[in-house]
């Protein structure tokens, strides 16, 4: 019985070579994973170095002078990116910031080999060589801070209660009182949560700055411990520096004051004059 049916009819050339209309010879063989992977290495890198540049970036902790929110070989990534479009510190925030000037003196500097060089440069290992310091900003531009020996951080006029990321038995400052210091604009006056184990800004107010760190320093704010994985946690801001009153208030000077007052009723006396001139 003879079928006549479409599906018996002579077949396209074209499904012959296949469904892009090549013949076997000529379509082209996927390349070799090993070929692409030296370019997927360099893509992953490249990636690497980015994110370590503009975003984030790791950080080990070479000491004891934040704990116990920080210890010793904890790693903490870094918002590097904030700072880019204008972001300044804030009061509370953890933050990593170079050498002023003086403050490591005398301290040890790593020498790591090349391997670990090469990947504290593209961010997958934290910075060894650069010479950062990690501390908590206790008042920015324009504060007025203190501490009493048996008292507490004064700031802006308003007692901290610190007792939520200090050290436990830790003084304020019992042993390095200070203050009053009013902070200069475009600056920060940093202290370690371990007070008696951080030689933070009250220990270098005999340098340049008085012991203040300027903002143009600071590397990006420490945002979470990343490393290891039992001690992971955010670094948020203890809710002591969002009290109300901390802020201090903008003050004007009399002339300025009485200048801004004025203004609207000359301007409202020129207009009403204008409009009678152009009635008449």
């Amino acid at each position: 019985m003879r079928d006549d049916s479409p599906g018996r009819q002579d077949a396209d050339p074209a499904d012959a070579e296949g469904e892009t209309g090549q013949s076997g010879k000529d379509a082209k063989k996927p390349r070799s994973f090993w070929k692409e992977l030296p370019l997927l290495i360099g893509i992953a890198l490249l990636l690497a170095l980015l994110i370590k540049t503009f975003l984030v970036q790791a950080f080990s902790i070479p000491s004891d002078s934040m704990m116990n929110t920080l210890q010793r070989g904890d790693r903490v990534l870094v918002d590097k990116l904030t700072p880019w479009f204008g972001s300044e510190p804030e009061r509370g925030e953890v933050v990593v910031f170079h050498d002023p000037g003086g403050w490591l003196e005398g301290e040890p500097t790593p020498d790591p080999n090349v391997v670990q060089k090469f990947l504290s440069f593209i961010g997958l290992m934290p910075s060894a060589e650069e010479k950062d310091l990690i501390k908590r900003v206790i008042a920015v531009g324009g504060d007025t801070v203190s501490c009493k020996e048996g008292g507490k951080v004064v700031l802006n006029g308003k007692p901290l209660d610190e007792t939520a990321y200090i050290y436990p038995g830790s003084t304020p400052c019992g042993d390095k009182p200070f203050g009053p210091i009013t902070i200069p604009e475009g600056s920060i006056w940093v202290m370690g949560d371990n007070r008696q184990n951080s030689l933070d800004s009250r220990y270098h107010q005999n340098l340049a700055g008085g012991g203040t760190v300027s903002n143009d320093g600071v590397v990006g704010r420490a945002i979470v411990v990343a490393w290891p994985v039992t001690r992971w946690a955010t670094l948020p801001v203890p809710d002591v520096f969002d009290q109300p009153g901390l802020s201090q208030a903008m003050t004007v000077a009399p002339g300025a004051a009485g200048l801004a007052g004025a203004l609207p009723l000359v301007l409202w006396r020129r207009k009403r004059l204008t409009s009678r001139h152009t009635a008449q």
